[in-house]
């Protein structure tokens, strides 16, 4: 009874995060033309590596700002691969030579706060769009306003409330029930055609340019440093394996492989591994079962996926999102003293309204310009103690 037990509850946290995938997921299908088979298979991929290399819950996530920038222009295919591929090489290079590693010591925890903060607030941001004003690749069942708000707090109410229970897994499997009878139930069996990307020197710069530069700093703070500060937060000393440069490297390959068959480009998220934790997911046996799944479902009906995933419940999708968002916030109530709040704070503000990259500038300059100062005047009244003894 204990080890059904256990395996119902790393389900249910397998599943947790499926509300930042399936909306960033359906979205790249319909609108950007990519493959559902190619969508799917990256994502299933790596959480099968997570599984091995971490033993631990640690998440797989689509890159939401290069996803949501592609989604808003409506980038094709190739300019997404190109980004996936130069996503890939970056973090595989910082990874293998230790830089993020290196540069993660400047960055102490309030710092990582801040992160975690402005991820916590996007999770509740996107959480609310998705119910009140529902993404285009929806609309043809997104329920009102009227009808989607109030469902949606529901959903986050029971999802708080019997969060020790398997609640997620009695959502999603609602969920699909809902997806299929609405979509008019049958899938097409079989994988999506996957088309292998067309790139050249035009399509890497529009790539880079548009793309990548607006994810490098998400991904190298939340996905490398607040992951792996996460994981040392809810698991101690079993989270030795989850290392930036380390998680630098999972998340590098896995965009090289996305990118070579015109996937879709992912990454880990701290925010991700709050919504697997909180929901019961302790071990290798989430990720493995949530990647098991996503190969199976990619491979065997893929080719039907672009019909029915857009009639999967949003309300569902937002609560599981917003509970994720609130909880990851909670994070923050180990901070001590007022710098350290005002830093995350400052960091939180930014990241959410501007962006990520001038919360970071404005954090580092509010922690290190203070605790630099701070150690000038200790070394100075130092010496002058010594000057004023050999007086």
């Amino acid at each position: 009874m204990r080890l059904r037990s256990g395996l119902t509850r790393e389900l249910s946290g397998a599943v947790a995060d499926l509300g930042v995938l399936i909306p960033i997921a359906v979205a790249l299908i319909v609108k950007n033309g990519l493959s559902a088979t190619a969508v799917l298979l990256p994502a299933g991929g790596l959480l099968l590596v997570v599984a091995a290399v971490y033993r631990l819950p640690v998440p797989v996530q689509p890159l939401k700002a290069l996803g949501a920038i592609a989604i808003a222009q409506g980038l094709g295919a190739n300019e997404i691969a190109a980004a996936a591929i130069l996503m890939g090489v970056i973090f595989l290079v910082v990874g293998c030579t230790g830089l993020v590693d290196l540069a993660g010591r400047a960055f102490p925890k309030p710092l990582i706060r801040g992160v975690q903060l402005t991820v916590g607030l996007l999770f509740l941001k996107i959480a609310w769009g998705l119910v009140s004003d529902p993404p285009s690749s929806f609309s043809a069942y997104a329920l009102a306003p009227a009808w989607a708000v109030p469902l949606g707090i529901l959903v986050v109410v029971l999802a708080v409330l019997l969060r020790r229970r398997p609640v997620t897994l009695v959502l999603i499997g609602i969920g699909l029930v809902a997806m299929l009878a609405r979509a008019g139930g049958g899938l097409v069996a079989g994988p999506s055609v996957i088309a292998f990307p067309s790139l050249d020197s035009a399509t890497f710069w529009t790539a880079f340019t548009v793309l990548v530069i607006p994810q490098l700093p998400l991904t190298f703070a939340n996905s490398c440093l607040a992951t792996a500060d996460a994981a040392r937060s809810y698991f101690g000393a079993a989270a030795e394996r989850v290392r930036p440069g380390r998680l630098a490297i999972t998340l590098g390959s896995a965009n090289i492989f996305a990118g070579a068959i015109s996937g879709m480009p992912v990454c880990h998220g701290a925010g991700g591994l709050t919504a697997h934790y909180a929901f019961g997911a302790r071990t290798w046996r989430a990720p493995a079962a949530l990647g098991a799944a996503l190969v199976v479902v990619a491979l065997g009906v893929g080719a039907g996926l672009a019909a029915v995933l857009p009639a999967f419940p949003l309300p569902i999708l937002a609560g599981l999102l917003a509970v994720a968002g609130l909880l990851h916030i909670g994070l923050l109530r180990d901070l001590r003293g007022l710098h350290g709040w005002a830093v995350a704070l400052l960091i939180g503000g930014l990241g959410f309204e501007a962006n990520l990259l001038i919360g970071l500038a404005a954090g580092l300059g509010a922690w290190w310009i203070p605790v630099g100062l701070a150690r000038l005047t200790r070394r100075t009244k130092a010496r002058r103690r010594v000057a004023s003894h050999h007086e």
